[in-house]
């Protein structure tokens, strides 16, 4: 039996579950990856899964090479991992949602035998992939949810002087600086003067409101640097603002989750 392979419209279908696959796990590991970098990763990969159609080896030589280093290309091209644990991290997620993607597509190909001739072209695949791109998007909201108020290690960068915190990721936090808009996070007071030394700063006022007080104001300040860590994925952010709480804090930092999705 001979078949016929279009190339084009195989990378084509590669391309785009690799940037639903990268999409999803990019969500799940803080957002580093950028667009630019993940739809390189997806072309990267489609690419390389395309060299066993290419090459004289055994079937199970040629398919593990292309499956391993296609997938470390895409991963290192979109998300530039800085750890092994970071890379494995990274790894997991991207093969979680890929089964989730293959299993989908078997389970509509079983439960529906009228589609299968639909199923095995371009759009079918394509279709069912955008199917579950918005299955796993809706499920992963519903967990982000319910894990929002989450610890994470945080480590704030100025002047040189780097101060490792632990820091709860807190849903409640909306603090907004008044005229940039940009999310505020708040540190102890015992944070600040490790980073300034008590030093005359400027400083904006951020207004809040809380329980069992009204209103209030708290000293913003512009922290040139923080890098987040979360189950060994790192992320640095630039330009931060945090404001001093000068109450005793049981954490060292109450991280506003908008910080990491804006940033």
């Amino acid at each position: 039996m001979v078949y016929e392979l279009y190339v084009d419209s195989l990378f084509l279908v590669n391309a785009v579950m690799n940037l639903y696959l990268l999409i999803l796990v990019n969500r799940s590991t803080l957002r580093t990856a950028t667009r630019r970098g993940m739809v390189l990763g997806a072309c990267a990969g489609a690419a390389v899964y395309l060299l066993p159609f290419l090459i004289e080896w055994p079937a199970w030589l040629k398919w593990s090479l292309a499956l391993l280093s296609g997938t470390g290309l895409m991963i290192g091209i979109a998300f530039r991992p800085r750890s092994l644990r970071a890379f494995l991290q990274i790894l997991r997620q991207l093969f979680w949602y890929s089964f989730l993607m293959g299993g989908l597509l078997l389970f509509v190909g079983s439960a529906m035998p009228f589609l299968q001739r639909f199923l095995t072209g371009i759009c079918g695949i394509l279709g069912i992939g955008a199917l579950g791109f918005l299955l796993a998007g809706y499920f992963q909201e519903a967990d982000r949810r319910r894990r929002s108020d989450s610890t994470c290690k945080a480590t704030l960068i100025c002047d040189g002087i780097r101060v490792s915190v632990s820091a709860l990721v807190d849903s409640g936090n909306s603090l907004r600086e008044p005229v940039s808009g940009k999310p505020v996070s708040i540190i102890d007071a015992e944070i600040y003067r490790k980073l300034w030394r008590d030093a005359q700063r400027p400083y904006r006022a951020i207004p809040y409101h809380s329980i069992g007080r009204s209103r209030g104001i708290l000293r913003g300040y512009l922290l040139p640097q923080m890098e987040v860590e979360v189950d060994g994925v790192s992320k640095s952010l630039r330009d931060v603002y945090v404001a001093v709480c000068e109450e005793e804090c049981q954490v060292g930092m109450i991280l506003n989750p908008s910080v990491l999705e804006e940033a």
